[in-house]
């Protein structure tokens, strides 16, 4: 699959709008009949514009009311040391978001915790105590403005392929 055309592009927009669609309703959405629209999405899927597929949890309503933006500098930013740092922050569940970033900083952490005495001990026990940690600088969600896990997908439509 090398280009998406209007299609594809319809079936994206609605999958990432909703999950859940069944494929005779997709079909019916972007314009086409249920066996074309399945190899659709089974392409973009094995093409890997589709990822997977998820339920998105409410985390206040799970008891995570607490979001830290913690930005964490490493002592090395080099070679194996970094890499083993990498795949430590992967590994715990608490960081639900890593950004390798410019600027000042190394990475940029999301973690959820329950309050802020329970981040403050998982930033002691936890964070600070990774290997090769230099420093942590953190903030807190004082309310969440927007958050969508859909991606603006219009710049695409001056580049589909046509039919």
């Amino acid at each position: 699959m090398n280009e998406l055309d209007k299609f594809d592009l319809a079936i994206l927009e609605h999958l990432q709008n909703d999950g859940r669609l069944s494929n005779a309703e997709l079909a019916n959405r972007v314009g086409l009949s249920a066996a074309p629209c399945w190899r659709r999405v089974r392409a973009l899927e094995e093409a890997g514009y589709i990822k997977g597929y998820h339920a998105e949890i409410d985390r206040l309503k799970i008891g995570l009311g607490v979001l830290a933006f913690v930005r964490l500098d490493a002592d090395r930013n080099a070679g194996d040391v970094l890499r083993a740092l990498e795949e430590t922050l992967r590994n715990i569940p608490e960081v639900v978001r890593c950004h390798y970033i410019s600027g000042t900083g190394t990475f940029e952490l999301q973690v959820v915790s329950q309050d802020l005495q329970t981040f403050s001990q998982f930033a002691r026990d936890v964070l600070i105590n990774l290997p090769n940690v230099k420093d942590l600088r953190t903030s807190f969600s004082l309310g969440e403005i927007k958050a969508s896990t859909g991606l603006p997908l219009g710049h695409l439509r001056t580049q589909v392929a046509p039919q």
